[in-house]
C-alpha cells in the first residue's frame, strides 16, 4: 500500500456481520477498536447483517465487491476471517487475528468452525498481506504461518471497565470455615477446559479448603458432562448481564482460568479493573498479558495447583493482589493507546508507519 499522506481519507469498511445477539469479548473488541470516532477523518462504514445467510453473502461477495468498486478503500475483518475474494485484494484487506486456534487446535472446533471459518482463515494466512494482532504471542503465531512479506502489527484492544468494577472492594480472604469462591468467565466449550477448573476446586475441598466454583458463560458447543451432573460446589450462572456479573464478582475472592489456548484472555484484564486477583495457566500469552500480577499454575496438576492457590490465599502476598491487578490493567491500556496511535499513522502513511517501531511487532511489508 502506498503512502496516504497526500490523499483523501480512505473509506474503511468494517465487517460487523457477525454482531448479532449478546455482545461478548470479541464483539467488544470489534466495536471499540474500529469505532468511527477513533478512526477519524477516515469515513468508517460498518457492514451488518440480519441473518446467517446474509452474513455469509456479505463476507464472501458483498465486501469484496465494495472493495473492487472503491479501490482506495480498506476492508477490516475483526471477527470472522475474510472470504477468499476479499483476501485476494491483498493490501486492501486487513484481518484482525484474536488467536490462531482455527489452525492449531482443530480438535477444539465446532463443525461450523471447521466447515466455514477454518478454511477461510487458512487461506488468509497464506495469501493475506495485512494482519493486526491482539498480543505479541498471537503475532508470533501468525508470523509462523503467514507470508514472509506480510505486515503483522500489534493493535492491542483497550480494556474498558465493562462490568463497572472500578469502585469494587475485593472480597478479603475467607474467614476460617467460610468458602473460597472462585470465578470463571467464558463460553463453555472444550478449549476453555472447565473440567480442569472443577478438578482444582475439588482438590481444594479434598485438602480441607471449602471452595466454590462460579462459572459465567453461555453453552457453546461440545458435550459437557459436568453440566448434566454438576458437583455440589459448582454454580453455573449462564450468561449474566453486566450488573449481575458485577454483583457476583464482588462476592468472589479470585478469578481462575484453565484455558488450553488463548490469544489474549480478555476477561482476565476486564475483572482487574475491580482488583480481582487472577489465577491463570503457565504460558506465554498469560505471562504477556498479566505480567507479575497473577498466580500462575500448572493445570495438568490439579492437586499442585490447589496447593499453590491455598498457599497464596493464606499467605501475605494475597493482600497485595488487588493493587497489582489494577496496576496491570493500567499498564495494558497504556500499551493499547500506543498501538492505536501507530495504527492511525498507518492509515495515513501505510506500512512505513511501523518501520523501526520496536513495539509494533511488525514484519516486513
Amino acid at each position: 500500500m502506498t503512502s496516504r499522506a497526500d490523499a483523501a481519507p480512505a473509506r474503511i469498511y468494517v465487517d460487523h456481520t457477525h454482531l448479532r445477539g449478546h455482545v461478548t469479548g470479541i464483539e467488544r473488541v470489534a466495536l471499540d477498536l474500529f469505532d468511527p470516532a477513533m478512526l477519524r477523518p477516515h469515513p468508517v462504514v460498518p457492514v451488518r447483517s440480519t441473518s446467517l445467510a446474509r452474513m455469509i453473502l456479505a463476507q464472501q461477495i458483498g465486501l469484496p465487491l465494495r472493495g473492487l468498486c472503491d479501490p482506495k478503500a480498506l476492508m477490516i475483518f475483526p471477527g470472522f476471517p475474510p472470504g477468499p475474494l476479499a483476501t485476494l485484494l491483498r493490501r486492501h484487506c486487513i484481518t484482525y487475528v484474536h488467536d490462531t486456534f482455527l489452525l492449531t487446535r482443530p480438535q477444539d472446533l465446532s463443525w461450523k468452525s471447521r466447515l466455514y471459518m477454518a478454511p477461510s482463515f487458512a487461506f488468509a494466512m497464506r495469501y493475506g498481506r495485512r494482519f493486526l494482532v491482539n498480543s505479541r504471542t498471537t503475532g508470533a503465531a501468525v508470523r509462523a504461518v503467514c507470508a514472509p512479506d506480510a505486515l503483522v502489527a500489534l493493535l492491542r484492544p483497550p480494556v474498558r471497565d465493562v462490568f463497572g468494577l472500578a469502585d469494587l472492594s475485593p472480597a478479603p480472604k475467607p474467614a476460617p470455615g467460610a468458602p473460597l469462591r472462585l470465578l470463571a468467565i467464558g463460553t463453555i466449550e472444550p478449549r476453555k477446559d472447565y473440567p480442569t477448573a472443577i478438578a482444582i476446586v475439588a482438590a481444594l475441598n479434598a485438602a480441607g479448603v471449602p471452595a466454590e466454583l462460579h462459572v459465567v458463560g453461555r453453552v457453546g458447543w461440545g458435550s459437557h458432562d459436568f453440566l448434566a451432573a454438576p458437583p455440589a460446589f459448582l454454580n453455573w450462572h449462564g450468561y449474566l448481564d453486566d450488573a449481575a456479573l458485577r454483583h457476583l464478582a464482588a462476592r468472589c475472592h479470585l478469578l481462575i482460568s484453565t484455558s488450553k489456548a488463548e490469544g489474549l484472555g480478555l476477561p482476565l484484564l476486564e475483572v482487574q479493573h475491580g482488583g480481582l486477583p487472577i489465577v491463570a495457566p503457565q504460558g506465554a500469552v498469560f505471562s504477556e498479558v498479566l505480567g507479575a500480577s497473577a498466580l500462575f499454575i500448572d493445570p495438568t496438576d490439579p492437586a499442585g495447583a490447589a496447593k499453590a492457590i491455598r498457599d497464596w490465599v493464606e499467605g501475605p502476598s494475597f493482600a497485595a493482589a488487588p493493587a497489582a491487578s489494577r496496576a496491570n490493567v493500567r499498564r495494558w491500556n497504556d500499551l493499547a493507546a500506543g498501538d492505536a496511535e501507530r495504527f492511525r499513522r498507518f492509515l495515513e502513511r501505510g506500512a512505513e508507519a511501523y518501520a523501526g517501531a520496536t513495539e509494533s511487532t511488525a514484519a516486513s511489508s
